[in-house]
């Protein structure tokens, strides 16, 4: 893959005017995990977020975007999104949900806009990564530019 290629994700923050950089890295088929893009990225695993997407009971899908290194507490993901309960969508709806595949899951670009909260720990750094939308690919971005790229709302820990 060339490191100039364009994802769905890069093209909409260039459309919104929203600097970041693709960061291309070796992607490993059997673990996906964020910590060890993080490994393989050479970068801190508290700048590298992944995107988890959930249902609650009452609002429908949501996004949260989260440390690479911590597991998300449904209970305090559903009281934050307003539910009374929630769960992580089965593995086999994400990709006509989002248009992304496990491993692949940007907050940016998916199919529609579903609310999304992103960890405040993100306002920690100068730049933070998340994925491009593809495996083997990163978008190194300014955390308060993605907020504005996904309209998402800063919590706290839900970790």
């Amino acid at each position: 893959m060339a490191k100039s290629s364009k994802t769905n994700v890069s093209r909409i923050l260039d459309q919104l005017k929203i600097p970041h950089r693709l960061v291309e890295y070796e992607m490993d088929e059997s673990n996906l995990s964020a910590t060890h893009v993080a490994e393989v990225l050479g970068e801190n695993v508290a700048q590298v977020f992944k995107t988890l997407v959930l249902k609650g009971n009452k609002t429908g899908f949501f996004v949260c975007v989260i440390p690479g290194a911590e597991e998300l507490d449904l209970k305090s993901a559903a009281r934050l999104s307003e539910n009374k309960s929630c769960d992580m969508i089965p593995m086999k709806e994400l990709l006509p949900t989002t248009g992304y595949i496990r491993g692949a899951c940007s907050p940016i670009g998916m199919k529609k806009h579903f609310p999304t909260f992103i960890d405040q720990s993100c306002l920690d750094y100068d730049v933070i990564y998340v994925s491009a939308g593809q495996r083997g690919l990163q978008i190194e971005i300014n955390p308060h530019d993605l907020i504005r790229a996904t309209g998402a709302k800063l919590v706290p820990a839900v970790g």
